[in-house]
């Protein structure tokens, strides 16, 4: 196989979910001197963009989501390192954590998975982050965006202390909220004073990457 059908079949597999094929192809293609980032960005990416449209159109639900982010997730442990060494530049980095009170991760692993497909770097604080532990997470990592999760009407007021934290330690204003989870909707996301929301993980990453195209923009002098 030619770099060009390696790029092909690793798009197709990673598309099925197939992820035993996408480590054996993310190794054929280093060997015959494909750089980490044309298997990233010319076929990893490209098919998990392919995943989240055809998810939005009806075709795949959730579960071939998560196989084909678990396929992909395989090949960019190989790829991480590989990608540090290079200098690639991420689009941006992403805290994401599931609120205190609340241990549920399904939604905000494929989130991450999809975030992380899209070219993020993602920072997972895991379930029961309480507001405390974003603050230091913050202030250590810098990131763009953070990430309240939240799948239980009783823990989504915790999205509001979580906001009340960043005020009061004058971070609100140097990262950009997004939150999410089964039973938020977009109302509530503006009621708690929260930059975004989206209600799946393919609708998450084109958000942040919108969010912070603004930011930059916004930042940038006239």
């Amino acid at each position: 196989m030619n770099g060009q059908d390696i790029l092909k079949a690793l798009y197709d597999e990673t598309l099925v979910g197939n992820a035993p094929r996408v480590l054996e192809l993310t190794a054929q293609g280093l060997e015959s001197g494909l750089g980490p980032d044309a298997l990233l960005f010319e076929a990893l990416i490209p098919s998990l963009e392919e995943v989240g449209a055809r998810f939005e159109r009806g075709d795949f639900f959730v579960p071939e989501m998560l196989i084909a982010g678990r396929a992909m997730s395989g090949a960019l442990d190989v790829l991480r390192p590989l990608l540090a060494d290079t200098g690639a530049e991420t689009v941006g980095t992403f805290l994401m954590g599931t609120v205190k009170g609340d241990v549920h991760d399904i939604g905000k692993n494929l989130v991450n998975i999809m975030l992380e497909g899209a070219g993020f770097q993602v920072i997972d604080l895991g379930v029961q982050v309480s507001p405390e532990k974003f603050i230091a997470a913050i202030e250590e990592h810098k990131p763009d965006i953070v990430g309240f999760s939240a799948f239980l009407t009783t823990t989504m007021p915790m999205f509001k202390a979580n906001m009340n934290a960043l005020e009061k330690a004058g971070l609100r204003d140097k990262v950009i909220v997004m939150v999410g989870g089964a039973p938020v909707t977009q109302e509530y996301a503006d009621a708690v004073g929260a930059d975004g929301y989206a209600a799946d993980a393919s609708t998450a990453v084109r958000r942040a990457k919108d969010l912070i195209a603004r930011k930059r923009a916004a930042a940038v002098p006239a």
